[in-house]
């Protein structure tokens, strides 16, 4: 059935739908008529079309689209929030229907990781008591303190919407059209959710099970759609691998050949390719030239340079590494880095309680909460300095101060900060801050200045800044600094990437999942997997014929509109992509 076809066909469906389409096919697009049919059908007072994500960047990209698709008078009747936004929203107002306290506040995950950070990550599983430990230590701060951590979100949602028809039915009444876009990602108290909600409201899934990169996660699993379709009974529409995201390339060609194992043996129209010796050329260099040749090639192919870059790569640790390579230069470029890190956010903290008031009397236990805080952000990461920070941190409680430089350079930076004041203008006492570190003498200072820049890079400042200045406006000082950060960071994991800015973008593929770009550089490393170097490009555990990695890649790729352009060192060979591929 031809595909325009197929697109009136849920246009017109009045019961629930699944769609599924490869990367650009149009799922979105038309999911969006889909809600503006709706909309112009009718909608009471108070009602909307709710628009799940599983992520937060589709849920940006979703609003992009809306502002082209969706009638400036009907925008407002479109609720676009991810899961866990939806899930706040509930249990926010309902959690006491479950025996938590009425009000309820997020434990946010650096938070989380300052408590547990000395379990490994390979040592959180049911057969580690510390872990299991943690685990029911985490549930009694919801039940008891109204503490709740995300990853209790959507247990705890779906056991709310079982317990309660009737809030069931205020939602469903509220949002008549449910759409969940990458319904392939939700786990199964997400899927739980929804189901509960179908017999009331009708539901349009979107899904594209190649695009299911999360799999490594508790609950997610080709499964899903098999019980979406065993659940809801839908319409469903394939949309094919059709393109309109790249089109006029064969950016989406080459993704699909990359998973499939293709080997054309010509090269693909938007894509290219730049191989690099690691001995003779730096990091930095490198990564300069790609950019360039990058917008070189988007110009040639739309008549004007990218105003979104993206950078992808395979770990946390690699964009760090990309990222200080583009700092490295006398002439920085410019760019955002998307990287988690609970050291940073913690860091952050000790910061903004900096930018707290400071009366003289409170010299030394001032101190004191300062080497607590930079001691719980070490003691996230596991570190075992952590130890020796909060000793120091009892020794000056009780009215002795350690010679130690960090302790004394940390008192002169306090010090600093508590004769000159602030200006009141939030961006420069924040950058103020930073320079006092960077400044300090010694290692550890400078340290935690650093994490600092990945707090700006991470796009948080609007929110911080508005906190800030709204504290100062109101007391003429930045009255409970560290409640500001915190509620920002707290919105940023509910509501982030929203506001995405344009320009250079680095982050791992699969926190690119959902985004767009109007070019991309695949970066592809060399890996040690304790026996030799391989390819960054097979996934760690993955096997021939790396259907897993090969998923993966297909994201990256096909984030790009324009051009993609795949950088590599020379060796490690790299069984899923070579020379023969472009």
């Amino acid at each position: 059935m031809e595909v325009c076809n197929l697109r009136q066909q849920l246009l017109d469906c009045v019961g629930h739908a699944l769609v599924i389409g490869g990367p650009g096919s149009g799922k979105t697009t038309i999911a969006l008529k889909k809600a503006v049919i709706r909309i112009g059908d009718g909608l009471a007072p108070g009602q909307s079309v709710l628009f799940l994500s599983f992520s937060r960047a589709a849920v940006a990209r979703v609003g992009e689209a809306t502002r082209l698709e969706v009638p400036r008078a009907q925008r407002g009747m479109l609720s676009m929030q991810t899961f866990h936004s939806f899930f706040w929203s509930l249990l926010s107002a309902h959690a006491y229907l479950l025996g938590a306290p009425k009000s309820l506040r997020i434990l946010l995950p650096q938070d989380e990781q300052e408590r547990y950070g000395t379990i490994k990550s390979r040592d959180r599983n049911e057969e580690n008591p510390a872990w299991l430990a943690w685990l029911a230590e985490r549930e009694r701060l919801f039940r008891e303190d109204g503490r709740i951590a995300f990853d209790l979100f959507p247990a705890n949602a779906a056991q709310l919407l079982e317990r309660s028809e009737h809030v069931r039915r205020l939602i469903a009444q509220r949002h008549p059209l449910i759409i969940v876009d990458e319904a392939q990602d939700t786990n199964e108290h997400a899927w739980r959710c929804i189901e509960l909600l179908a017999p009331a409201a009708q539901v349009i899934c979107l899904a594209d099970l190649e695009q299911q990169i999360f799999d490594h996660l508790p609950g997610i699993g080709p499964e899903r759609i098999s019980a979406i379709k065993r659940s809801l009974n839908p319409l469903e529409i394939d949309l094919g691998s059709q393109n309109h995201r790249s089109g006029g390339t064969e950016i989406a060609t080459f993704g699909q050949d990359i998973l499939l194992g293709n080997v054309r043996g010509s090269s693909y129209v938007g894509v290219s390719s730049f191989s690099y010796n690691p001995k003779v050329q730096t990091q930095s260099a490198v990564m300069r030239m790609s950019l360039g040749m990058l917008q070189r090639a988007i110009r040639k192919a739309t008549g004007k340079y990218g105003k979104s870059v993206a950078i992808l790569t395979h770990s946390g640790a690699s964009a760090a590494k990309i990222s200080a390579a583009l700092n490295a230069e006398p002439k920085p470029v410019r760019h955002k880095l998307s990287f988690d890190e609970a050291e940073a956010m913690l860091t952050a903290r000790f910061a903004a309680f900096l930018l707290e008031p400071k009366p003289a009397e409170d010299r030394l236990h001032d101190l004191a909460t300062s080497l607590e805080l930079l001691a719980m952000a070490k003691r996230a990461s596991g570190l075992a300095v952590a130890k020796q920070w909060q000793a120091w941190a009892l020794k000056v409680r009780s009215g002795n101060v350690p010679t130690a430089h960090l302790v004394q350079s940390l008192l002169s930076v306090m010090d600093n900060v508590r004769s000159q004041g602030f200006s009141g203008d939030p961006g420069k006492d924040w950058n103020r801050i930073k320079r006092l570190l960077r400044d300090a003498v010694g290692q550890d200072l400078t340290d935690v200045a650093k994490n600092l820049d990945y707090l700006v890079a991470f796009n948080r400042g609007k929110r911080i800044s508005s906190g800030l200045g709204a504290a100062w406006m109101r007391d003429g000082q930045y009255t409970a600094a560290r409640e500001v950060l915190d509620l920002a960071l707290a919105q940023d994991q509910i509501l982030g990437g929203i506001d995405d800015p344009p320009g250079v973008q680095v982050m791992t593929v699969h926190k690119s999942k959902g985004k767009q770009f109007d070019g991309v550089i695949v970066v592809r490393e060399g890996r040690h997997d304790g026996q030799q170097l391989v390819s960054s490009f097979v996934w760690w555990g993955d096997r021939p014929p790396y259907h897993r990695s090969r998923k993966i890649l297909r994201v990256a790729i096909t984030r790009a509109k324009a051009h993609t352009l795949m950088l590599g060192p020379i060796w490690p060979a790299c069984p899923i992509i070579g020379p023969h591929n472009l």
